[in-house]
């Protein structure tokens, strides 16, 4: 405490710090420099190969934009995320030894820690490995709609360890890519809507399938949606004879997302159309018994004229 009262103990310090500021210092602040530069480069090499990745993929016809474009943000964000944490490390490794700080027994004690975690932390190591795979074998990618575990949802992060699904009420799932059993993509390459239509037994199925096929192809020349059709809609027949209505099964082919706005657009115009056409759609009927085996009860409504 005498110290503090000394002139030669501030003056010893002020040299110091005026050593350091002058030896020390200056490199502390390239190293900032250079650390803020590379991540601006990163961000900037990532972004100019995502722009050019994507306009590469929209010149060849052979391949759908919009899929490329999912494979090329997912993929590119994990890379970006491995280069921020490389960056980083080589970053900090630079700070401690200009600091003096002797790293060797740092790196040496990483290794023995990261050594314990890996027989430790085998979910971790689980997690990764399939995340791995996820990415390898282009599963799913950012932009996906996808059913994870009986959950359904956007796909709106894919890492290394973890995927995040946004559901449609805007609740955020994620799961651990190591717990993932099951796993459906609904927007890869393609997609489609699938339509069982209900009709009352009285209506011809033929004149149905005719209809049907004129809406389908009136939607799909409609300039709002003929974008997004893949091929024209299928009609495969009667696919079952209901209680109460003859089911007629047809497909539409979109392109990945688009089923569900097709789909409601069809069933409002198909709706209509019944409707000029006199096509009745049925609800269920019930037949009454009155105590005989097969013949049923007859009611007989007659009007009642009021003097």
């Amino acid at each position: 405490m005498e110290k503090l009262f000394e002139a030669e103990y501030w003056t010893e310090l002020v040299e110091k710090l005026i050593d350091w500021g002058v030896q020390v210092l200056p490199g502390l602040i390239f190293i900032v420099i250079i650390l803020v530069v590379l991540l601006r480069l990163l961000k900037f090499l990532m972004k100019r190969l995502s722009k050019f990745t994507i306009n590469r993929a929209k010149r060849d016809e052979t391949k759908d934009s919009l899929e490329a474009e999912k494979r090329v943000n997912t993929l590119l964000g994990i890379i970006a995320g491995i280069g921020k944490v490389i960056i980083w490390t080589v970053a900090l490794m630079m700070i401690l030894k200009k600091l003096g700080i002797d790293i060797a027994p740092i790196l040496a004690g990483a290794g023995i820690v990261g050594l314990a975690v890996g027989f430790g932390a085998q979910e971790l190591v689980r997690d990764f490995i399939s995340g791995f795979f996820i990415l390898l074998e282009n599963q799913i990618r950012t932009g996906d709609v996808a059913i994870i575990n009986g959950t359904g949802g956007l796909v709106e992060k894919i890492e290394m360890r973890t995927v995040t699904l946004r559901d449609f009420s805007g609740v955020v799932h994620v799961f651990q890519n190591g717990k993932i059993n099951t796993l459906s993509n609904m927007t890869k390459e393609w997609s489609a809507v699938v339509l069982d239509i209900g009709v009352a037994y009285k209506e011809k199925p033929e004149y149905v399938m005719s209809v049907m096929a004129e809406v389908g192809n009136e939607l799909q020349n409609d300039v709002d949606f003929k974008d997004r059709f893949l091929e024209p809609m299928e009609i495969f027949g009667v696919d079952s004879l209901g209680d109460s209505a003859v089911v007629v099964r047809a497909r539409i082919k979109t392109k990945p997302g688009e089923q569900w706005n097709v789909g409601r657009e069809y069933r409002k115009r198909i709706k209509n159309a019944f409707d000029a056409k006199g096509i009745e759609i049925p609800f269920p009927h019930t037949t009454v018994y009155w105590g005989e085996a097969i013949n049923p009860l007859k009611l007989k409504l007659e009007n009642e004229k009021i003097n």
